[in-house]
């Protein structure tokens, strides 16, 4: 049985530009959100997030892969983005509330040229959560674009403990919006 998805229009406040509007995805399915409405995409129709690597604002590898068996929110922000200024504490407030049930927070931090900008950012909103630094914003290149528009930041992507993309959220979240999906995927049976 084939599950209807939306595919959403970014949110007005997002900061990198507008999703164009009937931008399909090729080749599955996409569990998007945008402008407060969400749903996770049946376990059985999800596709594998592709391989996401690279440094952190504090020099170490960081490696999506390592965190197979976990479930990872992985949030696409940057220090000059007002919406993800908004959103940070929320972020950080989740990773604190779901760290006990395998959750685990990863960030890609896009245009900001240099890392101080960025440390500043975590450290001014008291985020304990790596991010990996990719100032030309390639590994975003790797993600569907129904699911990842490199032009849509801040974007939240739920990875399940098998490694599939679950859910997307184009667009500001708070953690009153992101954490029934992240706790209905972290229930799941591993």
């Amino acid at each position: 049985m084939t599950t209807l998805l939306l595919l959403a229009v970014m949110a007005a406040t997002g900061c990198g530009g507008e999703t164009p509007a009937g931008s399909g995805d090729p080749g599955g399915r996409a569990a998007a959100v945008g402008a407060g409405t969400a749903t996770v995409l049946p376990a059985a129709e999800r596709r594998p997030a592709p391989d996401t690597a690279g440094r952190d604002l504090a020099g170490r590898e960081q490696e999506l892969l390592a965190y197979r068996g976990k479930v990872v929110v992985l949030n696409v922000w940057g220090s000059w983005c007002a919406p993800c200024r908004a959103e940070a504490g929320e972020l950080e407030a989740l990773r604190g509330e779901l760290a006990p049930r395998g959750v685990q927070l990863l960030g890609i931090n896009v245009r900001d040229r240099s890392a101080g900008p960025a440390r500043q950012f975590e450290k001014l909103h008291g985020l304990r959560y790596p991010s990996i630094h990719d100032p030309d914003g390639k590994l975003l290149l790797a993600y569907p674009p129904a699911l990842l528009n490199p032009q849509a930041i801040p974007t939240t992507l739920v990875i399940d403990r098998q490694g599939r993309i679950a859910a997307a959220v184009s667009g500001p979240v708070t953690r009153a919006q992101l954490a029934p999906l992240v706790t209905r995927v972290a229930e799941e049976p591993a």
